[in-house]
């Protein structure tokens, strides 16, 4: 009898619970990865400024690339305020915007860091590597902006997932749908962003548009 008494009780007490239970609906990985990044999506991000902000930016900032060269290595301070930009106080090289008009002479698809040796000048010699991915080295157009900057990101680590996904945004849109046979001897255009190089080693340009074969 106490155990059956028991049992009523316990079955009583969940009854009455029931009607204020509430279902709590699992998140989705996308969802636990969005509450735990505060909200944090640097894809959304990307391309909510790519077309507004990004390309404009670019194509009023740069100049030929022959021209961007030049005065860099004559006077960087000019080529700085003229073309340039980089975080302040910040040890990363000057980044630069700047447009490409010429040859391929070389290219290189079957790396996944794939690239393009182009000749502005005519001499038939290769003055810019332009990338093509789909692995892009550095962040480029991220460091080419004055529009952004690491003050408004929560940590070291945030900035630099803002830097890959402009990577990650030009392969969709631009670099997967281009061309990899045939590539030597065709003209490109592009626009786009460099890091100074060391001396010796070929700018390695980052476009944010391009254009093979006219």
């Amino acid at each position: 009898m106490p155990n059956f008494r028991a049992a009523a009780a316990i079955s009583l007490a969940l009854t009455l619970a029931l009607p204020g239970c509430k279902i709590i609906k699992t998140p989705t990985a996308e969802e636990a990865a969005a509450e735990a990044s505060g909200g944090f999506d640097p894809a959304r991000q990307v391309a909510d400024i790519w077309d507004a902000k990004v390309v404009p930016f670019l194509d009023k900032r740069a100049g030929a690339f022959q021209d961007v060269s030049s005065l860099s290595a004559s006077d960087l301070d000019a080529a700085a305020a003229k073309y340039g930009h980089k975080e302040k106080d910040s040890t990363a090289p000057w980044t630069f915007a700047a447009k490409i008009s010429g040859t391929i002479v070389k290219a290189e698809t079957k790396s996944r860091a794939a690239y393009l040796d182009t000749d502005v000048d005519g001499d038939g010699k290769a003055d810019v590597r332009i990338q093509i991915g789909p692995v892009i080295k550095g962040t480029a157009i991220r460091d080419s902006l004055d529009f952004v900057n690491f003050n408004e990101f929560k940590n070291q680590i945030q900035w630099a997932e803002f830097g890959k996904a402009f990577n990650t945004h030009i392969n969709g849109v631009t670099l997967e749908k281009l061309p990899r046979e045939g590539l030597e001897g065709k003209k490109v255009e592009a626009l786009g962003a460099y890091p100074l190089p060391s001396k010796g080693q070929p700018a390695l340009l980052t476009p944010a548009t391009i254009t093979i074969g006219g």
